[in-house]
């Protein structure tokens, strides 16, 4: 039986709204009273894993799941070996540098060197300053990040931004954007190959509705 995982949060409804256009129907995971994190789909062809984005390619990286869903974002950080097929073409956010609205720097070559950059996304975040030849120490957070500048733990942060709401809320300014992400749809590699549950059909099926 194919094993679908599916992203808890902002790409679980198209996720879901797209699986229903091939036959597939988990919205069972979209009902509020519902505490499953494992259902058949209706027709019981597949069965569908709820889990957190940042964990969606690792259940499909070790097998438990066929194909999943997620956010380019979270495979450039973890770097999983998944095979990415489709751009889902929803789900858009990008990965940007921000710092506090009223300080001086204007874009990430400001920054003084050996500063501080405060991130959830601790490999991307290295990644950029090293290419710009900009040493800084990359401090982890998983929280509000937008609190190391305010609190002065750190000149700025990287993180996904969407509609930018709540940086200006917090009073930060993007000064450079790293990449933009949207929802992708990932296979493990071995299963692709060997076709475990039709799963080259969906995917072509997905494609075609994409």
């Amino acid at each position: 039986m194919l094993t679908v995982a599916l992203p808890k949060g902002e790409l679980l409804k198209n996720s879901i709204r797209l699986l229903q256009s091939v036959g597939l129907d988990f919205s069972g995971f979209l009902d509020s009273g519902n505490r499953q994190l494992q259902i058949l789909d209706a027709s019981g062809q597949a069965k569908g894993l709820l889990v957190r984005a940042q964990d969606v390619p690792v259940y499909v990286e070790y097998g438990q799941a066929q194909l999943g869903m997620v956010g380019y974002d979270v495979l450039k950080e973890k770097r999983p070996q998944v095979a990415q097929m489709v751009d889902l073409q929803y789900g858009y956010c990008r990965m940007s540098v921000a710092v506090k609205a009223d300080s001086t720097y204007k874009s990430p070559l400001d920054l003084p060197a050996h500063g501080r950059v405060a991130s959830k996304y601790v490999n991307c975040a290295r990644e950029y300053f090293q290419s710009l030849d900009l040493p800084v120490e990359i401090v982890p957070l998983y929280g509000s990040v937008e609190l190391g500048p305010i609190t002065g733990m750190s000149e700025a942060i990287v993180d996904i931004v969407s509609t930018g709401k709540t940086l200006r809320e917090n009073g930060l300014v993007e000064i450079a954007t790293l990449y933009e992400s949207t929802a992708r749809l990932i296979v493990h590699p071995l299963s692709y190959r060997l076709n475990m549950g039709n799963l080259q059909t969906l995917v072509e099926k997905l494609r075609a509705e994409v």
